[in-house]
């Protein structure tokens, strides 16, 4: 009485089937056992560049991509691409749908000498990631070594179309391919718009090559926007391309001193056309409004001490021609200035920091404006000069400076043409 017994052959079936689901966590959790250990001994591998590690790992875990391609990378690491080549294409038939095993054998191949295997292989890579840029820049870069320049562009345009990162190294490779020959550059790129236009311009710029900017600038559809000319005109100034930056920036206006009479703000560290001072000592220059000698403002500056001989407090470059004389006239006024390293202004070369010329010593004491001129002539490869406000050396060290000085009209002109050196 009571419960109702169940037939003897309900439990054979069901007997079975807990023996092999007993079986298969069995299975399960030796292969994920084996599969840890395996990991194990791959990061040992790639921490000490065992390759007895590596060897385990693949052995452990034969159907393991990641095993092969960690027992590859220690081999390449040993200077054995030939066994690393054996074991990345394992790897990438385990998983071949991944284009980075694939660039890998490549690049492998190819340090073994055996350049069409590894465009075999980047072919695979390009065919599975036909859309990024990595596979097209790999296999361009290949075929450029390969010689086959036409087909490698073809790649490399797409490459930086799909990420612009690799602009900058689209367009050198092309100027090196082409010997810096600016037409062959430009068939290279096969330039379709503005925005590939002004990459190739800018990467000009950096280099200093000034006559081309301007003369791809002109090619452009749309006139560059004030932002555009003064980003590639700082860029030809730190090239010390100057000529070209001053006329990207004022076109045929004839160069001369900008802010020479102090009635505009004053520029921080900027390279530039202008006056430039440092952060450092910017708390000692004003715009003073009250002491002038023209104009309704000068340049006021205070020291209390501390201003090296030799380091610039002002400074401002322009451009000039070469193997021309010029005189350069200012005002200043001075007011219990004390020091034995009087100021002065001096003239450099801009290219070379060749010294051209400078002024007398500023007066000491408490003086009236006083104008001071000097004459100095450019080198035969002069573009620009750079005048600085600086002070002489001392006698003694240290060497303080206390007072006030102000500065107002400044001018250049040309007096006459050198003679030949």
């Amino acid at each position: 009485m009571g419960g109702h017994a169940f037939p003897f052959e309900f439990f054979v079936p069901l007997r079975g089937l807990l023996i092999l689901a007993i079986a298969l966590c069995l299975f399960l959790i030796q292969a994920s056992a084996r599969f840890g250990v395996s990991r194990i001994f791959t990061r040992y591998a790639l921490a000490t560049n065992s390759i007895e590690g590596a060897n385990e790992a693949a052995q452990l875990t034969p159907s393991d991509p990641e095993a092969h391609r960690a027992r590859a990378t220690v081999l390449n690491r040993l200077q054995k691409p030939d066994e690393a080549a054996k074991s990345l294409e394992t790897a990438a038939a385990l998983r071949y749908r991944d284009d980075y095993l694939w660039i890998e054998l490549g690049n492998t191949r190819e340090e073994l000498g055996d350049t069409e295997g590894s465009l075999a292989a980047l072919d695979q890579a390009v065919r599975w990631a036909p859309h990024y840029a990595h596979t097209r820049w790999q296999r361009g870069n290949l075929l450029l070594r390969m010689g086959r320049a036409n087909d490698a562009f073809t790649d490399l345009r797409t490459a930086a179309v799909a990420n612009p990162r690799y602009a900058p190294n689209l367009i050198d490779l092309a100027w090196g391919i082409s010997r810096n020959d600016l037409k062959t550059t430009e068939s290279l790129l096969d330039i379709k718009n503005d925005n590939e236009r002004l990459a190739l311009i800018r990467y000009l710029a950096r280099n200093g090559k000034g006559r081309e900017v301007l003369d791809q600038a002109r090619l452009l559809n749309t006139p560059l926007s004030t932002e555009n000319k003064t980003e590639l005109a700082r860029l030809l100034f730190n090239a010390k391309a100057f000529m070209e930056a001053y006329a990207l920036l004022h076109g045929a206006q004839q160069p001369s001193l900008v802010n020479a009479g102090f009635e505009d703000p004053l520029v921080l560290n900027e390279s530039s056309f202008d006056w430039i001072i440092s952060p450092q000592q910017k708390n000692r220059l004003a715009i003073d409004v009250s002491e002038k000698l023209s104009g309704a403002k000068s340049l006021q500056i205070n020291l209390d001490g501390d201003w090296p001989p030799g380091t610039p407090l002002l400074s401002q470059t322009f451009v000039v021609d070469p193997n021309i004389s010029y005189r350069l006239s200012f005002a200043v006024k001075t007011k219990d200035l004390v020091t034995g390293g009087p100021p002065l202004i001096v003239a450099y070369d801009a290219t070379n920091n060749q010294l051209l010329g400078k002024s007398d010593n500023f007066p000491t004491a408490t003086t009236p404006w006083t104008t001071l001129n000097f004459d100095f002539t450019t080198l035969p490869t002069s573009q620009a000069a750079v005048i600085r406000l600086q002070r002489n050396n001392c006698d003694s060290s240290p060497c303080p400076i206390f007072g006030t000085l102000w500065l107002d009209e400044f001018s250049i002109e040309q007096t006459k043409v050198a003679s030949k050196r």
